[in-house]
């Protein structure tokens, strides 16, 4: 018996990364995943042949979550395929980084980043919270630059990733009447395709931390099974770092 047997959760961006290991983790707690993609269909194929593999139902849907009507389209589509929605986790991002003064700032890319990252986040909150059961979860994926930015040209990213958990503590007052509760998971340099851990700038950031490493999204995944669980039905508004000291 798992903790989250009977569950359905929707894990946004989740054919690759943490989003991917979020999926898998939710699984073996006995949850039926969907996952979210917008051009890896191929990656987002193979996720939901693991999870089936685990034994629970799973699916995949392509949606663009830099557009807020896509967004909300979707949680009404994994609700309808699937009969209801309990989690719904906010994984998918994106990043565009340049010093706001610098003559390479891409305007286009900072709007796609805005959209992503915070606008499509609300869409589908509200857009799940009507469907949510009482005492169904929200999670979000944060990052540490939202707590410590500490390098230049993340000026844009920080300012969307510190939108989203201001929303997620607004949203949690908001639903904490049905026991819904509304957190933010806040990653630090993780081992990731977008990050990789041989990457040329890995020195730069591991200097920074106080483990010395990059974390697996294992570990980031971890945090979001405790927070979609029962035993975590007092924790709300709350931005849980795991982050390998980035913010210590």
């Amino acid at each position: 018996m798992g903790k989250l047997d009977h569950k359905v959760a929707i894990v946004t961006g989740g054919s690759r990364g943490i989003g991917a290991a979020t999926a898998l983790a939710l699984a073996d707690e006995g949850a039926d995943v969907a996952i979210s993609y917008s051009s890896s269909a191929d990656r987002a194929k193979a996720v939901v042949a693991d999870l089936e593999a685990k034994g629970v139902r799973a699916a995949a849907f392509r949606a663009d979550q830099a557009d807020a009507a896509q967004a909300a389209e979707l949680i009404h589509n994994v609700a309808e395929r699937f009969g209801r929605l309990d989690i719904l986790v906010n994984n998918a991002g994106y990043t565009a980084a340049a010093p706001i003064d610098s003559e390479l700032a891409d305007e286009a890319a900072f709007d796609r980043q805005l959209a992503i990252n915070y606008t499509s986040v609300v869409a589908a909150i509200r857009a799940a919270f009507p469907l949510l059961p009482d005492g169904g979860r929200i999670v979000s994926i944060s990052s540490g630059v939202a707590a410590r930015v500490g390098f230049p040209g993340m000026t844009d990213y920080a300012g969307t990733k510190s939108a989203i958990e201001g929303y997620s503590r607004g949203a949690a007052r908001d639903l904490a009447h049905r026991g819904i509760t509304v957190n933010v998971v806040q990653p630090g340099f993780v081992d990731t395709e977008m990050n990789p851990a041989d990457g040329p700038a890995a020195a730069t950031f591991l200097a920074t931390t106080a483990m010395g490493r990059h974390g697996r999204p294992e570990e980031i995944a971890a945090g979001v099974v405790f927070l979609a669980c029962p035993q975590a039905s007092y924790v709300t508004g709350t931005v849980l770092r795991i982050d390998g000291g980035y913010s210590a």
